[in-house]
């Protein structure tokens, strides 16, 4: 998203050091109620990943340097990054084109959603205990977006080989981006494809000892709740139906096809878990349960969806 210039700083002349900066940016944050849900859930940590990635600094630049003074360019610019977050409810990662997943800082635009799914504290864990000793050599981030989830299985598992499917070719743009940014062409790749489609037309379909898919599950009820900032994010990235499980029981159904015996499916599907429950009471979906915060993800296994095939031919 291009930024223009600003013009006026006659409101900000007394701010000379990143200090200021920082104290006069959570202000403004209080001052217009923004909402925080892509990267931090309060105004201070808001006003911390602006100010301090806008000026190229660490997470844990020491804030005994705090009254470092800043350039006038760089003050040009954290006032125009300031006004178009609060004008134009612009997520701090769009103005920024960076976002953070599992440590990693990924590109990021407005043609993918924000990474923010719990799936990263599953891949810093390597997916235990339901991996055991079992080898992993090929993963599917299915409905990519970003590449951020498959990039971070990636980079946890060296030896892998993962493929990145996505149906809309903006967000495999970016992936592609990312893909370039970590070097992992020898390892990773896009794939265009309406869910599993473009793998059930080869003639030997590929088996993974991990699927792992963040699809689209917002309800139509939420959709229409959102806050101001979420609808920057790419529509088809976020909305599913009535209940938001659309593709949740397209994936459900197919996913088995290309599994490994030995492997698992991570669904993440949000609030609209209890619809999932709902709609399959037969089946007993793992919910993962996560240390530093998230719900909404079920883990099954390749018996698990052997087991329950009936019940998702059925319901889906």
């Amino acid at each position: 998203m291009p930024i223009h210039s600003a013009d006026n700083l006659k409101d900000c002349e007394g701010l000379v050091t990143i200090g200021d900066w920082l104290r006069w940016t959570y202000s403004r944050f209080n001052e217009h109620e923004l909402f925080f849900g892509h990267g931090s859930d309060n105004s201070w940590d808001e006003a911390c990943h602006l100010v301090l990635q806008a000026l190229e600094l660490p997470w844990d630049f020491d804030a005994s340097l705090y009254h470092c003074r800043l350039t006038e360019t760089e003050k040009r610019r954290l006032h125009t990054l300031v006004q178009c977050r609060i004008e134009q409810r612009m997520p701090t990662p769009y103005l920024l084109n960076k976002a953070w997943f599992c440590d990693l800082p990924f590109y990021v635009d407005e043609r993918v959603l924000v990474p923010r799914s719990p799936i990263a504290e599953l891949i810093r864990n390597g997916f235990q205990p339901w991996m055991g000793h079992t080898p992993v050599n090929r993963i599917l981030d299915l409905c990519t977006g970003s590449g951020c989830i498959g990039i971070a299985c990636a980079e946890s598992y060296q030896e892998a080989q993962v493929d990145l499917l996505d149906l809309s070719s903006d967000a495999l743009e970016v992936a592609n981006i990312n893909i370039d940014r970590f070097s992992l062409w020898d390892r990773v790749q896009t794939i265009k494809s309406d869910l599993f489609s473009a793998l059930s037309e080869r003639e030997k379909k590929p088996r993974y000892q991990i699927i792992v898919t963040n699809p689209p599950y917002v309800d139509a009820e939420d959709m229409s709740d959102l806050p101001e900032e979420y609808h920057h994010e790419p529509e088809l990235g976020l909305t599913a139906g009535h209940d938001g499980l659309d593709l949740a029981r397209i994936i459900l159904r197919e996913a088995r096809d290309y599994l490994t015996d030995d492997g698992i499916l991570v669904m993440e599907v949000g609030n609209s878990c209890f619809a999932l429950d709902e709609a399959f009471p037969d089946v007993p979906f793992t919910w993962v349960e996560f240390e530093q915060g998230g719900h909404g993800v079920c883990l099954l296994t390749a018996a698990d969806l052997d087991r329950y095939r009936d019940s998702f031919a059925v319901g889906a």
